[in-house]
């Protein structure tokens, strides 16, 4: 097999510890500021640096992760952020956000980036998009199965393949349930984890429709042979779940049997599942039973012995010169790097005289640091004597140098910029706000293609050849929208491409960087939906670069941040519909009653029904409350409208601007996150 890196979790000292001990080959972390794990212990800014000391010690690499999408009234602190980490010697930066990414382009030049999975790429041709543009590795999705992960990785990007942890419902970043519910972004690290709680399609209310099973495709590892990087979930879990994961993926890639039934004692939910991987999704769900957390109380003092001392993981040779009249010298030797201690000079021997077993067995004692003693030789006087203390005080200042020297060797010296963030002057209000329109199906667009500046079609639609040629006429006011997930490129592609040409329609709705991707590929021109994520200046200026003619902001910014956003780029924001809240590829529906007794929603604790609307690839759980924002916008140029149910006489209505019925909502546009 190819040699795959083993990448743990690490929330704190001790669980990066407890990672490097068992075997790992690289950690990452996240530190008090802009890391997707804000609940996790995390490190502060003296802990990065001794983090960093810790794992090239080891000879592993350390990646930070500043995986959170960022304000504009963040950067600054970002910028430096990025400096001092750079400086402390970081090997890569997990990043979401756009502006973040062409942020730490601007202050360390040179810096590594590494696509965060909520970055939601999960196509080879998005991954294939982010290698052109100078990212190194790429986390996809967790909901691809084996065969477009191959694809991914034949794309030449490093690939980065989740294969043991906590699975969310929603596809990464496409998540706003715990924003919208309680202004706790997951996209800004501060996911609730609603999805845990009792959900139920039937009425029970002690069903949890939104609670999957941990994935672990430890027992498939040789089946993602080429793969760069292996990765284990769980900055938030405790040193015993992260040593035990670390130590049975190692025997599974060394071609062992791994030991899953203590991993699934430490922690699982009813088990395990590899349903994404192999295409198999039934039986994917599970919530954490009353025997799973008695099971772990058990196991946890067992494993916690395993990683109590350093692992070995260099060897050292030493070579003694004990010479009459001269200092006791020893050389240490070990991966290429030579140092030299020197001692007092040698006393008359009154009893035993130093020789090679002597030597040999004062050097053997390296306990405590992540050397062990190869070869030992010597050229030794005879009549004299070194002391076991100095033969000690030497070993130690050796492995000290020797350490120092691994370290410094293993610490990446970056270039760091004097830059400081400068926004674009921020350009004048637009004169007018049109109107654009998400229609699902034809009695929509129908009633909305007169109304609207641009009508876009949903996926059904947009590739519905039947249907676009009864509105030949209004080609050019058409946005086609592709699937937010896209599970098959080439179909795809290919419907794209024949609708683009038979029909000359032009413009596509990008969801993701796959939709950029392939956008590009097909000479469309471009237009950016809220889940690109964009929450900052640099963002939407990030996408005017990549050739996007306008984006739709994040829901997640509030009316104040939107006014006091500074690009040239023509921004919109969505004033009515009921938003999604999470993208799936598991219908709850399904899971708990099947599709026969399909409600076409779910039912939380407090009585509250969300729509569930499925397509053939994946599941959208919708915002039981109708954003409605009457409000004027400041610094938008179009407003958006997002159609579920509605009639064709309903869709005039809202597009009018009138009150809907029923609970409405001003989303976060006032609370915000």
């Amino acid at each position: 097999m190819k040699n795959m890196e083993i990448l743990a979790p690490a929330g704190s000292m001790e669980t990066l510890c407890a990672a490097l001990r068992s075997g790992a080959d690289a950690v990452y972390i996240g530190g008090k500021r802009f890391s997707a794990r804000s609940s996790a212990t995390n490190f502060d800014d003296s802990e990065i640096i001794t983090a960093v000391r810790e794992c090239h010690k080891y000879d592993s690499k350390i990646y930070l992760a500043v995986n959170t999408i960022i304000s504009d009234e963040e950067t600054a602190d970002f910028c430096e952020y990025i400096k001092f980490s750079a400086q402390a010697g970081v090997d890569a930066y997990i990043v979401q956000d756009w502006g973040a990414a062409a942020l730490i382009r601007k202050c360390v030049p040179d810096a590594v980036l590494h696509a965060s999975t909520q970055m939601s790429v999960h196509t080879a041709a998005g991954a294939e998009f982010l290698k052109s543009l100078g990212w190194q590795r790429v986390v996809p999705a967790r909901e691809l199965d084996k065969g477009v992960i191959e694809k991914i990785r034949l794309t030449g990007i490093e690939t980065e393949i989740f294969v043991h942890g906590a699975l969310c419902m929603s596809v990464s970043g496409q998540c706003y349930m715990s924003a919208m519910m309680g202004s706790r972004s997951a996209n800004r690290g501060c996911c609730g984890q609603a999805c845990r709680l009792p959900f139920s399609a039937s009425g029970n209310r002690n069903f949890s429709a939104l609670s999957l099973k941990d994935l672990s495709l430890i027992p498939r590892i040789q089946e993602l042979d080429g793969v760069d990087s292996l990765k284990i979930e769980g900055r938030m879990k405790r040193p015993e779940y992260v040593a035990s994961a670390v130590h049975e993926l190692r025997r599974a890639v060394d071609g062992q049997q791994p030991d899953m039934e203590l991993l699934k004692g430490i922690f699982s939910r009813n088990g395990f599942t590899d349903g994404y991987f192999t295409g198999k999704r039934e039986n994917m769900f599970g919530v954490r039973e009353k025997e799973d957390v008695i099971s772990a109380q058990s196991l946890i003092p067992e494993v916690h012995e395993t990683y109590r001392h350093e692992r070995k993981v260099f060897t050292v040779d030493f070579h003694a010169v004990v010479r009459n009249n001269i200092p006791f010298e020893t050389t240490a030797v070990c991966n290429g790097i030579s140092v030299k201690a020197t001692g007092d000079i040698p006393e008359t021997a009154r009893n035993r005289p130093t020789d090679l077993e002597t030597l040999r067995k004062q050097f053997s004692k390296l306990g405590g640091t992540v050397f062990s003693t190869g070869k030992v030789t010597a050229d030794i006087d005879d009549g004299l004597m070194v002391s076991a203390g100095k033969i000690n005080a030497l070993r130690r200042e050796l492995t000290e140098k020797l350490t120092e020297m691994i370290i410094s060797a293993n610490t990446p010296r970056k270039t760091i910029t004097d830059y400081k963030p400068v926004f674009p002057e921020k350009p004048a209000p637009p004169e007018k706000i049109n109107i654009r329109t998400f229609c699902i199906n034809t009695g929509q667009a129908k009633a909305a293609v007169n109304n609207s500046e641009y009508i876009i079609l949903a996926p059904n639609l947009s590739l519905s050849v039947l249907f676009l040629s009864e509105l030949a006429e209004y080609s050019e006011k058409i946005i086609l929208s592709p699937p937010r997930f896209i599970a098959d490129e080439e179909k795809t592609i290919s419907g794209l491409k024949t609708i683009k040409e038979k029909f000359g329609i032009d413009r596509l709705m990008c969801h993701t960087p796959d939709c950029i991707a392939i956008g590009k590929k097909l000479g469309f021109k471009l237009h950016g939906n809220f889940t690109l994520n964009i929450f900052n200046s640099f963002s939407a200026g990030y996408m005017k670069t990549l050739g996007l003619e306008d984006i739709i902001l994040s829901p997640e910014m509030k009316l104040q941040q939107i006014e006091n956003l500074h690009t040239d780029i023509p921004v919109g924001a969505v004033v009515y519909g009921k938003m999604p809240l999470m993208l799936t590829r598991n219908c709850p529906i399904k899971n708990e009653i099947g599709c026969k007794k399909c409600s076409g929603y779910i039912t939380d604790r407090t009585g509250r029904n969300f729509p569930v609307v499925c397509t053939p690839d994946y599941t959208e759980i919708l915002n039981p409350d109708c954003l409605y924002m009457p409000e004027s916008f400041r610094n938008i140029s179009f407003a958006v409208v997002m159609l579920n149910g509605e009639t064709a006489e309903q869709t005039r209505t809202v597009i009018s601007g009138e009150k809907p019925s029923g609970n409405i909502t001003r989303g976060l546009y006032y609370r915000g996150i």
